[in-house]
């Protein structure tokens, strides 16, 4: 009995900023403007199918990257003495304590047209190229920001794999690439799929990055939605659906994702 009074505070904070807001979305996706029933926003999401391919597209392609340059960090900071593990996490969350917006000014600042980089192409006499308000500065912006995602996960899954497991692989005959790929790798799945989740959520809704290293050119879905609640074209019926479609996507990807994870369980 006493559990479930400590507990209530964590329901009631769920009930008001988990499910009424998603009972407040459903609503407004789901009514017009006199509040009767419709679906005439949902079918109006389909006119928006290329912004939601390249929000995927783009957020794909930045999970990827993010997971090829944890992957190794992590098993790296994973094998090092306790003394010095702790050092080196902190580096890799320093940027995190950082606003967000600042970090991503920073790089409009770097990937300008009369910015750091093509300050210094100038320099060596060589033609300035354009960097900003691109897909690879979207995709570069996601990357800086949610790379510590990836690695946290992963470093928390190897940290755990026993070093005997591993000295047993190279005593078996596997050299390092098989030790890696048959050994390392199926048990640090589980953090391989919490990291893909947890860096391919925010980057697919993203709205700061898009709009500040994309410009108007790199649409994605975070600045749809945006443009339905404050912009020039207020609809928030229509920002409601896209809202609510985009969560059925993340949510279906989420689920094809766990299948592909197994029992959060590693050798020691």
């Amino acid at each position: 009995m006493k559990l479930k009074y400590f507990s209530a505070p964590y329901l009631v904070w769920m009930v008001i900023f988990i499910v009424v807001p998603l009972l407040m979305v459903a609503y407004f996706a789901f009514t017009n403007d006199g509040g009767g029933f419709t679906i005439k926003h949902i079918s109006a999401v389909g006119q928006y199918t290329n912004i939601f391919v390249r929000s995927i597209w783009l957020s794909l392609i930045a999970t990827a990257i993010c997971l090829v340059v944890a992957y190794p960090i992590a098993y790296i900071l994973s094998r090092m003495e306790k003394h010095r593990q702790g050092t080196m996490l902190m580096l890799v969350m320093l940027p995190m304590w950082m606003n967000f917006l600042l970090r991503t000014y920073a790089w409009m600042a770097i990937l300008g047209n009369n910015g750091i980089i093509n300050h210094l192409l100038t320099v060596i006499g060589a033609q300035p190229v354009k960097l900003i308000n691109t897909s690879g500065a979207v995709v570069l912006g996601m990357v800086y920001n949610y790379l510590p995602f990836m690695i946290l996960p992963l470093y928390s899954v190897m940290e755990k794999i026993d070093k005997s497991v591993i000295e047993a692989a190279s005593d078996l005959g596997c050299n390092s690439f098989s030790t890696i790929f048959r050994v390392i790798f199926p048990l640090s799945l589980p953090g391989v799929t919490s990291g893909i989740t947890m860096v391919f959520v925010p980057a697919i809704s993203t709205f700061i990055i898009s709009r500040m290293l994309g410009g108007g050119s790199n649409l994605l879905i975070g600045d749809l939605i945006e443009m339905q609640f404050l912009g020039n074209s207020y609809n928030p019926h229509l920002g409601a659906a896209i809202s609510l479609v985009l969560m059925a996507l993340i949510l279906v990807i989420m689920t094809v994702m766990n299948q592909f994870s197994p029992d959060d369980q590693v050798l020691m």
